[in-house]
């Protein structure tokens, strides 16, 4: 017996998921049917993929090991199904998106809607998540294109696009920025990231770091006065011309970290995922952010 696409599908659901319940939920199909697929898979490769823990399941060793492996040939066979597709007709093409949280919550909605009015037929499917997220689906083929900070190493390739400026905010002008609590982004975040050097290299030592997992509850945060944060302008510009939040003079800021165009280097980008990213690299593209922000 050979693995299965069934037999992946579920044993990356389950990873993900943390529980065959939650995976079954996922991939609309019964319980049992997960769990026989991860015992097929577990038989096929002779190892154990996973372990009961707690009200739910992990991952064994060996199942971390298979899991990046897993997760690539079923992004490599999603791509290439969309590549067939697109080769019969380009009508109906699809670009799976991934962006940093602050580009998809601020920047990808309206450059979605410009994108559409010049090709409305191809269809857009956007992924969030922090830039760990962002990573791994351009790694594993799970997505065609990423928006985001620089791109690490030499695997993945990066071209800016638009200038993104991360600036210190507040409700209010605290005293003494090393005496005040500062928000902070869940870990894997390139925001956090970047607070955290800011801190090091300028030898503050806040009073306290509070975690918090989006920007909507750091900036609800920042609304009732919680703290203060570094964060890039374009997730606060409503905020501070409303005057609810005002920018705080920091020594060092604002850091330019432009936003970049992300895709595996030397991977042959399909007629649409090119438009795609062509389109964010023109005019039209930062005309686009400049009327909405």
């Amino acid at each position: 017996m050979a693995v299965t696409h069934t037999q992946l599908r579920a044993f990356v659901a389950v990873a993900r998921a943390g529980s065959v319940h939650a995976a079954a939920e996922r991939l609309f199909i019964s319980q049992p049917s997960v769990s026989a697929a991860l015992a097929a898979l577990a038989r096929e490769l002779d190892v154990p993929l996973v372990e009961r823990h707690g009200r739910g399941v992990r991952l064994t060793e060996a199942g971390e090991a298979y899991l990046p492996y897993a997760t690539q040939v079923l992004g490599l066979v999603d791509e290439g199904r969309e590549a067939a597709h697109e080769a019969v007709r380009r009508e109906g093409a699809r670009v799976r998106v991934v962006a940093v949280n602050t580009a998809g919550e601020y920047l990808l909605p309206p450059l979605i809607q410009a994108f559409r009015s010049c090709a409305p037929r191809v269809e857009l499917l956007l992924e969030i998540g922090n830039r760990r997220t962002l990573l791994d689906r351009l790694v594993s083929h799970e997505a065609d294109i990423g928006v985001g900070g620089r791109a690490p190493g030499r695997e993945i390739m990066g071209e800016a696009f638009l200038e993104n400026e991360l600036i210190v905010v507040g409700r209010t002008v605290p005293d003494d920025l090393g005496q005040t609590v500062w928000l902070l982004r869940e870990e894997g975040s390139g925001t956090r990231a970047a607070t955290e050097r800011f801190l090091a290299e300028r030898g503050l030592e806040p009073a306290e770091l509070l975690t918090l997992g989006s920007n909507g509850a750091v900036k609800q945060a920042l609304a009732i006065g919680l703290g203060v944060t570094l964060v890039s302008a374009h997730a606060v510009s409503r905020e501070l011309r409303a005057g609810s939040l005002v920018r705080i003079p920091a020594p060092g800021t604002p850091l330019v970290r432009p936003w970049y165009v992300l895709h595996l280097r030397g991977r042959l980008l399909r007629p649409a995922v090119k438009d795609f990213r062509d389109f964010l690299l023109s005019q039209e593209a930062k005309q686009a952010i400049e009327k909405a922000l």
